[in-house]
């Protein structure tokens, strides 16, 4: 039986198959929000697979997480994943893995409509925001840590994405924020970023790059799964660069 919980959003992408994937195999319960009806809530790597079968080996085939249906853009449903996440007495919810968010290019900023700068705002910031709100309170009463996931582009843009890059800007800001404020309180909170994930939507996205460059999802979820863990108790606060060699 797990001891202990993780729950992470964007469970089912390109990244959070791989962070799933680390936790389950660590012995963690593992919850994952997916959209009502059927659809989910967009994860930072790439678009979602609902159903799709993680990686694991034969050996771990007994090894599922737990899905739990909730829109993390609302307050409501935030708070249903995390209570879902909670429910175990026996193995508290002790880590929040925030990976929704979603990536859109796009003109120059006066060529880009304020619709398009909020949208990405929104699914970037808002969810990460409304989870870890909701958790807090768990994590505080069990000790824990929360991990968040930004993006090179937030340290150094590049041109066409404004609006990604704002966004991953918040998360970076608000996690430091969570960081300073439960300091004291038992729950740490750490932030990955990214470069240019291997995943297969982004190998569809740019097929002539040089995918040998970019970081592997599984060596970024085994950072997260020490950020998250007990192992990296004196550490929050932190901005990890995961970029591979891009």
């Amino acid at each position: 039986m797990a001891e202990r919980t993780v729950l992470v959003t964007g469970g089912t992408g390109g990244l959070g198959g791989a962070v799933t994937a680390a936790f389950l195999k660590a012995g963690w319960r593992v919850v994952v929000p997916q959209r009502e009806g059927g659809g989910a809530t967009a994860p930072a790597a790439g678009p979602v697979h609902v159903g799709r079968q993680l990686q694991l080996g034969a050996s771990d085939a007994a090894l599922r997480p737990e899905a739990v249906a909730a829109d993390l853009l609302d307050p409501a449903g935030a708070a249903r994943a995390v209570a879902v996440a909670a429910a175990e007495p026996a193995a508290p919810l002790r880590a929040v893995v925030n990976l929704v968010g979603g990536y859109a290019s796009g003109g120059l900023v006066h060529e880009t409509p304020i619709e398009e700068f909020d949208r990405m705002l929104r699914i970037n910031l808002r969810p990460t925001y409304l989870v870890t709100q909701a958790a807090l309170p768990h994590l505080v009463e069990a000790g824990g840590a929360v991990v968040c996931v930004s993006a090179r582009a937030a340290l150094a843009p590049f041109s066409g994405a404004a609006g990604y890059a704002t966004a991953k800007a918040a998360v970076l800001a608000f996690a430091n924020a969570v960081a300073v404020e439960y300091r004291q309180r038992g729950v740490r909170c750490n932030t990955v970023l990214p470069s240019v994930i291997d995943t297969p939507a982004n190998r569809a996205a740019q097929p002539d790059a040089d995918h040998r460059r970019w970081v592997p999802p599984a060596e970024i979820a085994a950072v997260i799964r020490f950020l998250a863990s007990d192992e990296s108790a004196p550490t929050s606060g932190a901005s990890i660069p995961v970029y591979g060699r891009a």
